[in-house]
């Protein structure tokens, strides 16, 4: 049987569950909002805990909390941020567009955790106060924005970095391995000259890179920090130097280099800068698409298709065709690239929704952010181990293509002109021969001056 207690906010008494260590003004935001069953972050609600850390340790250091006060929300807070208390934050994404909601939930549970921590019952108020205490120098509307900022720069810092980092090393393997390695090219999906396969790689390999760097940039995006501004950006109740400390915490503690706000006003009133971030994640996602496309048409067939590398077979392909194996990690990282920007769409549309001082989609850009963060991490780093590490090549079937190819025809240019070329390739490809048989047929070049001429791998390199 589950117990209850009562606890009052400014609205009058709510019933609570005797274990939880949230409020009153949760309790209504459970109540009030049964939506979707999607709760908050977890990354955005350690990255509150971190901040009402940094709270209560710039509040004691202006003169603000007394000693015993700071050390007990201080420790409350790092189990917010250690998430050992996540159980205790059940909100969900759609509430009340601030996040006021999440807010009150942290200023509660870090007061109530302090309450147990001194010998005093949980709804006491004693020896911190939700409001007075937890929340000093703070409105939801600077800390809930402040949150969003340092939690997506960590998630994008911490997890996707290092999955796209893992990603560019397995594929400069492949640059390093296959360099001998010749293949027909494709322009329109049609047959064009020759390069190698190494070649081909290197530029999946650049794309991860920048990749790479638009991660940097939109870390970059998002270290301008409310902190500060309070209710509308003016700094009401907040004290001179609060935001500076505050950061200056934030900074030692994450390794990111977070700057206040150059103008209040905006960091609260707009969201651009995670319209920004969407736009790289949406970036990196068609990027990593067409990688995953390209690898997995390289791989197809593998006799009816154009079968020039193997990839590794990870899970049977299919309920009734016994053997058969399909490019399963390739489709998992399309859709998490579909999901993203479908998601990060979401984000545009939130970016516009900043009336007056205050953008008011908070929680849902929190949600649509980090939720492809997430995807994309994991599923970056599952492709490069389970797929791209894996991948062998069937040299005959590239030679083959190679040989077959009438796109060789290009190197005859110079010699014998386009017209000419043109009709060598048109007739070799009526008449079933190759191009060397049509040119010697024709009397257009010797046959010492056309091997050296079609030699597919002279044509792979790059002229100085």
């Amino acid at each position: 049987m589950t117990t209850f207690r009562i606890e009052r906010d400014s609205m009058g008494e709510m019933e609570i569950p005797q274990d939880a260590l949230y409020g009153a003004s949760t309790e209504r935001a459970i109540r009030n909002f049964p939506i979707s069953g999607l709760q908050m972050p977890d990354e955005f609600i350690k990255a509150m805990g971190l901040l009402k850390y940094a709270c209560a340790l710039a509040n004691y250091d202006l003169g603000k909390l007394d000693k015993e006060k700071a050390d007990l929300i201080e420790k409350a807070a790092l189990e917010v941020y250690e998430g050992k208390l996540m159980q205790h934050f059940p909100l969900e994404v759609f509430q009340t567009g601030s996040a006021t909601s999440s807010n009150m939930n942290a200023n509660e549970v870090i007061a109530n955790r302090v309450s147990q921590m001194a010998g005093q019952s949980i709804g006491s108020k004693i020896p911190v106060h939700p409001n007075d205490d937890v929340n000093m120098s703070q409105s939801s509307n600077d800390l809930m924005p402040t949150a969003l900022h340092v939690s997506l720069a960590i998630a994008l810092k911490n997890n996707l970095l290092p999955a796209l980092e893992i990603l560019e090393a397995e594929l400069n393997k492949k640059v390093q391995e296959w360099g001998d390695i010749v293949k027909i090219g494709r322009t329109h999906l049609m047959d064009a000259t020759p390069l190698t396969l190494a070649q081909e790689f290197s530029g999946y390999a650049a794309q991860v890179k920048k990749s790479i760097e638009r991660t940097h940039k939109a870390i970059d995006a998002l270290k301008e920090l409310a902190i500060g501004g309070t209710a509308v950006g003016t700094g009401i109740n907040c004290p001179p130097g609060f935001p500076e400390k505050v950061i200056a915490i934030l900074r030692e503690k994450t390794g990111i280099d977070f700057i206040r706000a150059r103008n209040a006003f905006e960091a609260q009133a707009a969201r651009d800068d995670c319209v920004e971030v969407a736009g790289y994640l949406s970036t990196i996602s068609a990027s990593l698409s067409k990688i995953a496309n390209d690898i997995r048409l390289l791989a197809s067939g593998p006799r009816s298709g154009i079968g020039e590398i193997i990839l590794p077979a990870t899970q049977p392909g299919s309920s009734i065709m016994p053997g058969k194996v399909n490019p399963v990690m390739s489709e998992m990282l399309i859709q998490v690239c579909i999901y993203t920007m479908g998601l990060c769409q979401s984000v545009v549309m939130c970016g516009k929704d900043g009336h007056f001082e205050l953008n008011v989609t908070i929680p849902l850009i929190a949600h649509a952010l980090h939720r492809p963060i997430e995807a994309l991490s994991n599923g970056i780093r599952i492709f490069a181990e389970k797929c791209v590490a894996g991948i062998q090549v069937n040299k005959e079937r590239c030679k083959e293509l190679v040989d077959r190819s009438l796109m060789l025809v290009t190197a005859l240019n110079p010699y014998i002109g386009y017209d000419k070329s043109a009709y060598v390739a048109k007739k070799a490809f009526v008449e079933n021969k190759t191009l060397k048989e049509v040119v010697l047929e024709e009397g257009l070049l010797d046959e010492a001056t056309l091997n050296k001429i079609l030699d597919p791998m002279s044509m792979t390199h790059t002229k100085k």
